[in-house]
Order: structure tokens, then C-alpha cells, then sequence
């Protein structure tokens, strides 16, 4: 059975709407405040823990460079305090592979990232970067950490990925989940019936090259099944549709069920 990460970036979210957190210790605006100290809730490292007694097998955050949610704060107390595999979702900058270098999750995941994204809209182009990342991967591997690409279900960044010496590639899910939302689920429409093959496709070749098989992105409880049900398939990052049944079932319950879906999927 697959193991699931929950990504609990959206608890932070719902925390700077009402507190403006300091990311950072030395800030360039006036206006911007200064403590970076555990301020304001709903807490973060709380909902690791809610999380991890629902039953969760890792838990994911993403530092954006515009700290938009997760804070430098954040990372470093839930990498002392989270009990179970901790994953890390960062830019390929000079800064955030400084920061992981430092905090040593036991996943560092690539992303691409952009500044006015809502959130991340496509997987990263480890061909077009290939001689960077491979780089980028020594030094994350040198600090000790397991490092993951978040990929497109394209066998060629699959292959990519493989040169550049990532552990893990997790496909993209967004656009199956886009088709499963467009035709409601009905497994003979043609378009979900191929996004959902690109990405088993994609993790074939994935397991193929000796890495291990991560999927994710958009997620939620009405179209885990055929996602879950892929063979070879390590580890599924959720979060959004996660924190969001929450708000009405509490994020145990919600953690639970999710982990009920992917435990029964066929």
C-alpha cells in the first residue's frame, strides 16, 4: 500500500490571513515584524502531530522564497519535532538547498516555483536544467538527504531525472485530476482513461530506472482510487482537499480517511 505524506501547508496559510508571521530574522521592511517566535495559530507543528495520530506516514511542507505560508520558524521545529518522515519542498535556489543543508530533511523535493502561482502549476524541467540540478543533487546528497523531482508524467524528464541523480521522481497528478473533474469520474471518457495511463506510464519508467515512484498534486477523496491502485507506487503527497475536509471533520478524521481510500483502492 502506498504510504501517505500529508502536506500541511495550508494550516500556515490560514495563519498568516490573521498573523504576519516574521520569516525571517532580519527583515527589509519597516512595516514587516520582527518576532519569529511560535506566534499566532492555528499552529503548524500541532497539525504534524494531529496528523501523525491519524495515521500519516510523513508529513510535507513547502518554504516558498516569498514565505508565503511555511516559515524559516516553521521547518526548523517541526524537523526536531515531527515523528515520521519529513519532506521538504523547496526551489532549486542557492538558499533553499543552504536551508535543507542545514535542517536535513529526510526528503528534500524539487520544485519549480512561481511567484504569482497559486500553487505549483507544473513539474520541474530537469532536462532543460539538467547540468544545474545535477549539481544541486550532490550537494542535497552530501547533506544526507533522500532527493525527490516533481515531474511531469514524461518519460523523458523521467529519464532526466535519472542523470541527474534524483532518488525519486514524483509524477504530477494534476491533470488526471483535471480530467477526472471534467467528466466527473467516468472511467470510458478517453482523456482521463490516457492521463491516468501517462502516469502509470511514467512511474513504470520511473521503477524501471531503480528510483522509487512518488505522485501528487490536486488529489482529493473522490479521485485517489485509480491513482492509489498504481503498481510500484511508494508514497502519495496530499494536502489541499486534506486540510480541507478538516475544517469539518478534524484533521485526525480526515487524515484517517484518506488512509482508508488508499488502503481499499483497487
Amino acid at each position: 500500500m502506498p504510504h501517505l505524506s500529508v502536506n500541511i501547508d495550508h494550516v500556515a496559510t490560514v495563519r498568516q490571513a490573521r498573523y504576519r508571521v516574521a520569516s525571517r530574522a532580519k527583515s527589509t521592511s519597516k512595516s514587516a515584524p520582527t518576532r519569529t517566535d511560535n506566534y499566532g495559530e492555528p499552529d503548524p507543528l500541532r497539525a504534524a502531530h494531529e496528523a501523525e495520530m491519524g495515521g500519516a506516514d510523513g508529513i510535507t511542507i513547502h518554504l516558498r522564497e516569498d514565505r508565503r505560508h511555511i516559515t524559516d520558524h516553521d521547518v526548523s521545529r517541526l524537523r526536531e519535532l515531527v515523528r515520521v518522515k519529513f519532506n521538504l519542498e523547496m526551489a532549486s535556489t542557492h538558499e533553499m538547498v543552504a536551508i535543507a543543508r542545514t535542517v536535513k530533511p529526510h526528503t528534500a523535493m524539487l520544485v519549480p516555483e512561481g511567484r504569482l502561482e497559486v500553487t505549483t502549476e507544473g513539474g520541474l524541467d530537469v532536462k532543460g536544467g539538467l547540468k544545474r540540478l545535477t549539481e544541486v543533487v550532490k550537494r542535497l546528497k552530501a547533506a544526507g538527504c533522500v532527493v525527490s523531482a516533481f515531474i511531469d508524467a514524461d518519460p523523458a524528464q523521467v529519464e532526466a531525472s535519472h542523470k541527474a541523480g534524483f532518488d525519486v521522481c514524483e509524477i504530477h497528478t494534476g491533470p488526471y485530476a483535471e480530467a477526472f473533474r471534467r467528466c466527473g469520474g467516468d472511467m470510458l471518457d478517453a482523456v482521463l482513461q490516457a492521463e491516468l495511463g501517462a502516469v502509470a506510464i511514467a512511474g513504470g519508467e520511473v521503477l524501471a530506472h531503480g528510483m522509487r515512484f512518488n505522485a501528487g498534486h490536486a488529489l482529493n477523496y473522490a479521485n485517489i482510487g485509480n491513482i492509489a491502485s498504481i503498481p510500484g507506487l511508494s508514497e502519495l503527497h496530499i494536502g489541499h482537499s486534506i486540510i480541507s475536509r478538516a475544517i469539518f471533520t478534524g484533521l485526525r478524521d480526515a487524515v484517517r480517511e484518506m488512509k482508508a481510500l488508499i488502503e481499499n483502492a483497487k
